[in-house]
């Protein structure tokens, strides 16, 4: 993968190329308001239950709002917290009738805000047969990346500091940091209740709305207050709407962003998803030696 970032015509543009894909996203943003819509269990909740996405999730309140551990029953009826989950990502960018998906799988533990994930891409995308998955490491204000080519040797990590990138990394890794994501929705200003589905065979209320970054920034946890201050002063345009849906436990199960990039040349739209399942799960990540880490000059496509 490759960064590369520009300034141009008064307004940041962050260029992010998959060097191996030649994706690429050129940073300002979406629209905005303000309101509430009831639902049939939360009432006029429903801007506050997407709010509480992150803290639900880290285990820290309930559903509901409440001081207390979330915990879901497993099929023995034992409770179990949900700190962590099974990890899916898509990331889709259109430009000029050109589609690119780029898929991501890991795990990601929501208490230490970090996860492992593999990220694959589309066959043929980088001129060749086939391409190596990049393994991806997600940790608080880093991201480590290997196999990402662009001159890199395949046994290096690449270490960026996420809070340096004009997007915050919401979108340069090809996958959204799944606690930026989330924290993204502290941001929320309207919030409409869309009605009930499934996802993977668990009923969820589906919540449609746009977030302002520059307020999900100054609410956000630490961990995650850089990369959002970053994405708020190098977009253009500072709201992002999105797609989220929760459980009956208070859970976020997916949610989906939708980031229009206007700079030179033709428009380019990314739609990034994120998938949460397996509530519970261990999550190990270790993270590189120094001697590990490429400190080198990464090729520019």
């Amino acid at each position: 993968m490759v960064v590369r970032q520009h300034r141009s015509g008064g307004g940041a543009r962050a260029v992010c190329a998959l060097a191996v894909v030649g994706v690429m996203a050129a940073a300002a943003g979406c629209g905005g308001g303000s309101g509430v819509v009831a639902d049939e269990r939360g009432g006029a909740d429903a801007l506050g239950t997407v709010r509480r996405a992150a803290e639900v999730l880290g285990g820290t309140v309930s559903g509901t709002g409440k001081a207390e551990v979330t915990g879901v029953a497993t099929r023995s009826g034992a409770p179990f917290v949900a700190g962590s989950a099974q990890v899916r990502t898509s990331m889709q960018t259109a430009a000029g009738g050109t589609r690119v998906t780029i898929r991501g799988r890991g795990t990601y533990d929501f208490r230490r805000r970090a996860g492992r994930l593999t990220v694959v891409l589309p066959k043929d995308a980088a001129g060749a047969e086939e391409h190596r998955p990049i393994t991806e490491l997600l940790v608080p204000g880093t991201l480590y990346m290997m196999n990402r080519g662009a001159g890199v040797p395949a046994d290096k990590w690449v270490r960026i500091d996420t809070a340096t990138l004009e997007d915050g990394n919401l979108v340069t890794g090809g996958v959204t940091d799944p606690m930026v994501a989330v924290e993204l929705l502290r941001g929320a200003r309207q919030v409409t209740y869309e009605g009930r589905t499934e996802i993977a065979g668990v009923a969820v209320r589906h919540y449609r709305g746009v977030a302002d970054i520059g307020r999900a920034a100054r609410e956000a946890s630490p961990e995650s207050r850089g990369a959002l201050t970053a994405a708020a002063k190098g977009f253009r345009t500072r709201t992002v709407p999105f797609d989220a849906y929760v459980d009956d436990q208070g859970l976020l199960r997916k949610v989906r962003h939708r980031f229009s990039f206007a700079g030179e040349g033709p428009a380019v739209e990314v739609v990034s998803t994120t998938l949460l399942s397996g509530f519970g799960v261990p999550v190990t990540v270790r993270l590189p030696d120094d001697r590990d880490i490429y400190t080198g000059k990464i090729r520019q496509r």
